[in-house]
């Protein structure tokens, strides 16, 4: 199947944005995905903010961009935004780092006000990164994710439901693409 590259742009460790991604990565794997998960704030500080290219942790980043047939993006949203940090690695990638990707944005929240970053802050950068097809997203209001005491994760049945659709389409969409370019090589 495809190589996935899921990005998580939460600054907190133990984030819903976080954990909602890796429960999505578990339901892509079982369809077959190739999924490698990318946690943003786990790269070091001095060479997102100091803007350094040449840094070994952001070389092997890009890398994991080039490999990647695919990419989820999953961002917390703050002031209507997505998430300085993710802008930071972005800013840091080639200009057209997602040519020829198949590319899922998610995001969470707390309010409704902020269900269209999605499509007025994050699509318009991923689009200007070269993503080859940018699938319909989905935001997730942060009382939709609940982490239990034994760590379980639980998403209302209505969000549930929704993640799934759209994951299910990004993979569609991906694992069509992916035989094409097979079929062409």
């Amino acid at each position: 199947m495809a190589a996935i590259l899921s990005v998580s742009g939460s600054p907190s460790p133990t984030s819903r944005t976080a954990r909602l991604l890796r429960h999505l990565d578990d339901h892509l794997r079982r369809q077959g995905h190739d999924v490698t998960s990318l946690e943003v704030h786990t790269l070091p500080p001095d060479a997102l903010l100091g803007a350094d290219f040449r840094h070994p942790a952001i070389v092997e980043v890009t890398a994991l961009f080039e490999q990647a047939d695919g990419v989820v993006i999953g961002t917390p949203v703050y002031k209507a935004a997505y998430s300085g940090l993710l802008k930071s690695l972005l800013d840091l990638l080639p200009q057209y780092a997602l040519t020829g990707k198949t590319v899922l944005p998610l995001a969470t929240g707390g309010s409704t006000a902020h269900v269209l970053a999605i499509d007025y802050a994050l699509r318009p950068v991923l689009s200007s990164m070269g993503a080859s097809h940018i699938v319909p997203g989905w935001f997730t209001l942060d009382k939709d994710i609940t982490v239990g005491d034994d760590d379980a994760l639980t998403i209302a049945p209505g969000s549930a439901e929704a993640l799934a659709e759209v994951t299910d389409r990004f993979s569609t969409v991906l694992s069509n693409r992916t035989a094409v370019l097979a079929v062409t090589e």
